[in-house]
């Protein structure tokens, strides 16, 4: 699904996993760009196609189809935060109609959340608004609420410098998002 299809607006596929070709319906904002569907076979390629048992974290979740996404594919707990009230409302009415226990929707600041935070987690998935310049500062926040090894994808329109705590695994580009994949590497 591309960013600017008509149909299907308002709308993303879950690609794989036990909820794979099931819709997830999100509310009209201009905020709202859902990862495309070629980004997020490539983001899962890098990352195994299967996230059995892991903790995930989807800041600024949006349509929330990263999150979705990685508790069709096996992740034991999904933490999806969405400072919108009525975003975080939609997340938590689509984690109902797919019967999405493992999934948490906090309707909070993602900064200010991962301040007060005490869970730590294997995954982490940054892709705030492009404008917002949020993607740095969460990405050093990060360092302090994820395990030994964790892994953050990150998504923004200029490319990102991963704090020291962070190296570079993977990136790319499709149009204008560029998009990483890092590994913690010191706590």
């Amino acid at each position: 699904m591309t960013h600017g299809a008509t149909r299907g607006r308002n709308r993303v596929r879950i690609i794989a996993g036990k909820w794979r070709s099931r819709i997830v319906k999100f509310p009209a904002a201009a905020q709202l760009r859902p990862t495309p569907d070629r980004v997020r076979e490539t983001l899962f390629n890098w990352l195994g196609q299967r996230l059995d048992g892991l903790a995930c974290l989807d800041l600024f979740a949006g349509s929330g189809v990263l999150g979705f996404e990685s508790a069709s594919r096996g992740a034991r707990r999904v933490v999806m935060v969405e400072s919108d009230r009525k975003i975080a409302a939609a997340l938590r009415e689509s984690a109902s109609e797919l019967g999405a226990a493992e999934v948490e929707v906090v309707n909070a600041d993602a900064l200010a959340w991962l301040e007060r935070a005490n869970e730590r987690f294997d995954l982490a998935f940054v892709d705030p608004p492009y404008a917002s310049g949020l993607a740095q500062p969460a990405l050093a926040a990060l360092a302090l609420r994820m395990n030994p090894g964790a892994r953050v994808y990150a998504e923004s329109a200029q490319p990102l410098e991963p704090p020291a705590a962070w190296r570079t695994l993977r990136e790319d580009r499709a149009g204008a998002v560029r998009y990483a994949l890092y590994e913690l590497t010191e706590p």
